[in-house]
């Protein structure tokens, strides 16, 4: 069945900072003005459908409905987003933005609408830190979180080490510091290997001017930073961030009727999955490779197709994990695959050439669309000193919350050039 051409016709990133002074508003009203200029629209008039992707607004800043709809009212008001027009708020945790970009493709997919709009905001500092740190707590099940410390628990007694949630930060470290673990006492993997990425990412985070922390790290520096939760330092673990990304989506038949450098500039999506995790052990493969291996068939393409890629790095563990279960490097050998260099700039396959989530920033709910801004901007080879030469096809990875030892959600996207 021949499917429907879906185009990202504009894209939109603020840079990712703390932005006490600005509300959820204003970060929303940035990304939609932003990504209406990326498309050279004057306005929202054709826009059909609308997907918010959001995770703070309900546990900080007491908006726990109609997230979406409050946001962007004051634009309606305005004359700058159309009257009447349908607006889904979606939370999928960490995996959020990504997945209000599913629902925009299946837009358009479905033929129902010419063009959709995905945006995603967030702000996560605010005045009471300790509630900030709270907040991540649910993104776990906490209906049930006595199994998933025990799971953990398991986890950790297989390779000599004990697990236990510490203070000042939020729970995702510890469970994906005990992930690294696993994978060190079972691969060989190092802390240096984990040091390597966290390196390599606010290396290339210097070159955006997007990040939120736009200087390096060496690798020497990375290793004697403060511990979080070992392995992990302070420098490869993602900082939280406000900000707000959006993309606009549409119809082949909505591209044909814009001007040339308009369509000069699109770029085609050639597959969105998403998946849900279970509890499982941790050998056995995640719900991101169940996602990649359905998105490669779906674009018709295979691991090795990929010129550039944006995986979702909560810590640098992540990436090499991630790039594996990507079919980047067989199981066990994501460490290697950073120390031979081959995911710098430069290297086979880059990833993470925004800095990733450790050095471009993590405001939840705009993360995944960030992401996805990123691949837009290497594939439209308006990347700057970080540009990826040749790029041609990317792919992103968007996980979100903890079940067991893997993501409750996750979302791959695989974009080329039109």
């Amino acid at each position: 069945m021949k499917m429907t051409e879906v185009y990202v016709l504009g894209s939109y990133s603020t840079r990712f900072e703390k932005r006490l002074a600005d509300s959820m508003k204003d970060l929303t009203r940035e990304a939609y003005l932003g990504v209406l200029g990326d498309a050279e629209l004057v306005d929202g008039r054709d826009i059909d459908f609308a997907w918010f992707s959001n995770c703070s607004m309900g546990t900080l800043w007491e908006q726990d409905l109609i997230r979406g709809h409050v946001c962007l009212s004051p634009l309606v008001e305005e004359g700058l987003f159309p009257e009447r027009v349908p607006v889904i708020n979606v939370e999928g945790a960490c995996s959020s933005a990504s997945m209000a970009f599913h629902g925009a493709w299946k837009d358009i997919l479905s033929g129902q609408s010419n063009l959709s709009l995905a945006i995603g905001a967030d702000k996560f500092y605010h005045p009471d830190m300790e509630r900030v740190v709270l907040a991540y707590e649910h993104g776990v099940d906490r209906l049930d979180k006595a199994r998933l410390v025990s799971e953990y628990q398991a986890a950790a007694a297989e390779c000599g080490r004990e697990f236990k949630l510490g203070a000042g930060h939020t729970i995702f470290m510890d469970t994906y510091a005990m992930q690294a673990c696993w994978h060190m006492a079972n691969w060989g993997t190092t802390q240096e290997q984990i040091g390597m990425v966290a390196a390599k990412n606010h290396y290339n985070g210097s070159l955006n001017p997007k990040a939120q922390y736009q200087f390096e790290v060496p690798l020497d520096k990375v290793l004697k930073d403060y511990l979080v939760s070992y392995p992990l330092t302070r420098s490869m673990c993602a900082p939280i961030g406000d900000g707000a990304a959006a993309v606009l989506l549409c119809s082949r038949e909505f591209l044909d009727s814009q001007p040339e450098p308009v369509r000069r500039r699109a770029v085609k999506v050639k597959a969105s999955v998403l998946s849900s995790g279970k509890h499982r052990h941790p050998s056995e493969p995640s719900l991101s490779k169940w996602a990649a291996d359905k998105a490669y068939a779906m674009a018709g393409i295979s691991p090795g197709d990929v010129d550039v890629a944006e995986v979702h790095d909560a810590t640098s563990f992540c990436e090499i994990y991630q790039s594996e279960m990507l079919g980047f490097c067989p199981p066990g050998q994501g460490g290697r695959l950073v120390e031979s260099g081959a995911t710098a700039l430069g290297g086979v396959i880059p990833i993470n050439t925004s800095g990733g989530l450790v050095s471009k920033g993590h405001p939840v709910g705009a993360t995944g669309l960030s992401m996805i801004y990123e691949l837009i901007t290497q594939l439209r080879h308006e990347a700057g000193p970080r540009q990826v030469e040749g790029a041609a096809i990317a792919l992103a990875e968007n996980g979100g919350g903890v079940i067991s030892t893997e993501e409750f959600a996750c979302s791959i996207t695989i974009l080329q050039k039109a």
